[in-house]
């Protein structure tokens, strides 16, 4: 299952009922794992973003699905966006990554 960083600012409506925070949170956990996922792991930070949700689904799109029911409910809004592990770096990523004088010697 892919991995995903759900990036979460409250709207104003959202702060109005800031003690229900802990509760939505709950029950989103809930939704992603009827459609499939997992919420890893929940935190509530300070400065630009206010909760970051860390989570698994089957693939993007359903990520995308998630955060925009999510975002629908007018509490919040999301940034989502893929998250890779330090061995998917490592045995997947890197390994198709070519030096650009590699390319250009191809050429030659």
């Amino acid at each position: 299952m892919a991995r995903f960083i759900c990036l979460v600012t409250y709207t104003q409506e959202g702060l109005k009922q800031i003690g229900m925070t802990t509760k939505r949170s709950d029950a989103f956990a809930k939704r992603v794992e009827q459609l499939g996922g997992k919420v890893l792991a929940t935190y509530w930070t300070l400065g630009v973003y206010d909760i970051v949700h860390v989570m698994e689904a089957p693939d993007a799109k359903m990520a995308a699905a998630i955060a925009m029911s999510l975002g629908a409910l007018g509490n919040v809004r999301t940034h989502t966006m893929p998250a890779f592990s330090l061995e998917e770096m490592k045995d997947e990523i890197l390994e198709n990554v070519q030096n650009p004088y590699d390319l250009l010697k191809a050429d030659l």
